[in-house]
């Protein structure tokens, strides 16, 4: 009746045993699959909040704003918007007063606020007909 006790309690560890072994694996490889799928994907997000993160504001005139994020180890949010070109520089100066124009920029205006290690953010500029600026910013967390 002793043997019968130990060949039971052999067969209870190497169930453990499989289903760690198995079941560790299966668990990180869904979390994995889940954070790809979902976490990964560009997701419309609030205004506000997307301004937030990237430490400003959306300015007064501006117009058709759509902002994005995207999640998982890091976080990217995107802002577009309109607004007129009159008030672009004023706007950047308050908005990222430490900001100095990149080596290369393929718009009409570009700026980029350097946090250190916790964020960055890159603003573009294209002049529109009309006196509009369309404004594409960029920011993410490192």
């Amino acid at each position: 009746m002793g043997d019968t006790k130990k060949e039971s309690r052999w067969w209870i560890w190497l169930l453990v045993g499989l289903v760690a072994l198995c079941g560790l694996p299966v668990t990180f490889l869904a979390w994995g699959a889940y954070s790809i799928s979902e976490g990964g994907r560009e997701q419309p997000v609030d205004c506000a909040e997307a301004m937030e993160f990237a430490r400003g504001r959306l300015p007064a005139g501006a117009e058709d704003a759509r902002c994005t994020g995207m999640h998982w180890q890091d976080s990217y949010i995107t802002v577009d918007f309109r607004m007129p070109r009159t008030g672009v520089a004023d706007w950047l100066k308050t908005t990222y007063p430490g900001g100095e124009p990149p080596a290369s920029c393929d718009a009409d205006l570009c700026l980029d606020e350097d946090y250190g290690q916790a964020l960055y953010v890159h603003v573009k500029v294209v002049y529109e007909d009309g006196g509009t600026a369309l404004v594409h910013l960029t920011s993410f967390d490192v």
